[in-house]
């Protein structure tokens, strides 16, 4: 059995109360009082959860280099999405589909703003590729603060195929470009569409910028030329959000 470790209060919280099942132990730094400590206790009691109390310099220990908050648990590792599950998942979507798509995003910290933009979104799934980009670590988790509890994520081998895979279930291809001469706020976005950005720096690769359908870009007006790929995801998918309730 493989296990993970969840940390911080937003992330713990998520998972005891919507994978109770996977959670092993929680540990809770004793120093630690207040309205959250209760939280966490009643909703691990909750779940059948034992609590251990320890100390801060022992969670530092166990964390390592992430922001543990003074909570932390040891989890089951959740089931990983596969590729080949993406078909029947579009099938049963409802319309229309919101979906996000990162193409290599390299920072944990970025990954896990993107995922909690996403969550408050109501986008459906993210898609992202094995190799080449973050994987979903305990910095992921407590930054995402649940969402990544909350979201499918599937992690694909191959990213041009499972792009392929979305326009054959009739989802669009909006691709995040800085040369783009559209803006995002030309892009028709209430159909089933997923928004696609591209690592920090490098932007969308060669092969996810032909497959999609539509390039589009943030107007910028300072001296600024891009912005950080948790930033610009929010941009676009609140931008679809804004469409979608006109």
């Amino acid at each position: 059995m493989r296990a993970e470790t969840v940390v911080g209060w937003h992330a713990v919280l998520a998972v005891l109360k919507q994978a109770p099942e996977r959670v092993l132990s929680i540990r809770l730094d004793r120093a630690r009082k207040g309205p959250r400590s209760k939280q966490l206790l009643d909703a691990a009691r909750t779940a059948g959860v034992a609590v251990e109390m320890t100390t801060g310099e022992a969670l530092d220990r166990e964390a390592g280099h992430a922001n543990h908050q003074g909570v932390l648990a040891q989890c089951r590792a959740a089931a990983e999405r596969t590729e080949g599950e993406l078909p029947g998942f579009l099938a049963g979507l409802p319309a229309p589909a919101l979906l996000l798509v990162l193409d290599g995003v390299q920072d944990p910290h970025n990954l896990g703003a993107c995922l909690r933009s996403a969550d408050g979104a109501g986008v459906q799934a993210v898609i992202l590729p094995k190799d080449n980009a973050a994987p979903i670590t305990p910095v992921v988790r407590k930054v995402a603060s649940g969402a990544a509890e909350a979201l499918p994520v599937f992690q694909v081998t191959n990213l041009a195929r499972a792009l392929d895979e979305l326009k054959e279930a009739g989802v669009w291809l909006v691709g995040a470009a800085g040369e783009a001469e559209q803006t995002v706020y030309d892009v028709d976005l209430r159909g089933p569409v997923a928004l696609v950005l591209g690592a920090e720096g490098a932007g969308l690769r060669r092969l996810t910028r032909e497959k999609c359908d539509h390039l589009a870009r943030i107007p910028m007006a300072g001296t600024v030329e891009s912005l950080n790929v948790s930033v610009a995801a929010g941009i676009f998918l609140f931008e679809a959000v804004r469409q979608r309730r006109r």
